[in-house]
């Protein structure tokens, strides 16, 4: 992938990773880089003329709408906008565990099947026109504290399993993102060995110039999926562990 013969769309680009690959890209030599947030005045301010802020949230329809009528030049979409809700499956109210879903599964399920067209028409056989989504690797095994959060990321990595069968004829690649615990807000107060959302990014970027389908950008995530190849419940049984810790954790007396 030569960034710099593509306009990407990345959501969720105000903070975290999304920020980060905004960032990234820009370094990259990115021809145009839309990034797209729910609040526009929650965005940095960037001097780079190659960047268009633009209102995105992915579970509104209208926004999508309005997108897919703007974005027009779109080559590479990165679908990085999510939500968590922590909790067990046990205690989390269901209207949490469906807003993770309808934010991290039904939301990139929905812009994506509004800029498909835009990606078809922008494909060509010498330029494969991309579609990359930042799941997570608890999309491989549940974290019972943040189940419906990895639930929906399982939905999200099937998701982009099956377009991957669908788009090839097309000329659309589609990647996956499956990263560990990042240093971002949504981990804030978590005792987790955390990556910086810059090294993530980084890393993220040079899979994709490799053309790797599945990226793990850090250190954890690495670790995690080679557990997981050398055996499916060892990945199951880290996370058993880990939940354990937490709770432990969570019980003890103040010091």
């Amino acid at each position: 992938m030569n960034f710099s013969q593509h306009t990407a769309l990345v959501t969720g680009a105000n903070r975290g990773i999304g920020l980060a690959l905004v960032k990234s890209l820009l370094a990259q030599g990115i021809k145009k880089v839309y990034a797209g947030c729910r609040n526009p005045s929650s965005m940095p301010e960037f001097t780079d003329p190659r960047v268009e802020v633009v209102p995105l949230d992915i579970t509104n329809a209208g926004h999508i709408h309005a997108v897919a009528e703007r974005v027009t030049d779109l080559t590479l979409l990165i679908n990085n906008a999510g939500i968590i809700a922590a909790g067990p499956f046990t205690t989390t109210p269901s209207s949490e565990v469906k807003r993770d879903m309808d934010t991290n599964y039904y939301g990139p399920l929905a812009i994506t099947q509004a800029l498909i067209p835009t990606l078809r028409s922008n494909a060509r056989s010498e330029r494969h026109t991309a579609l990359v989504n930042v799941t997570s690797i608890g999309a491989f095994a549940n974290l019972p504290v943040l189940g419906g959060y990895c639930a929906s990321k399982a939905a999200l990595l099937s998701m982009s399993q099956g377009l991957r069968i669908e788009l090839a004829s097309d000329n659309i690649d589609v990647f996956t993102v499956n990263p560990g615990p990042i240093d971002t807000d949504m981990t804030a107060g978590s005792d987790f060995d955390k990556t910086s959302p810059d090294v993530a990014a980084a890393n993220t970027l040079q899979a994709l110039e490799r053309g790797e389908q599945d990226i793990f950008p850090d250190p954890a995530s690495q670790h995690m999926i080679s557990v997981f190849k050398e055996n499916y419940r060892g990945l199951e049984a880290i996370f058993s562990q880990m939940t354990a810790d937490i709770s432990a954790a969570e019980g003890a007396e103040p010091a």
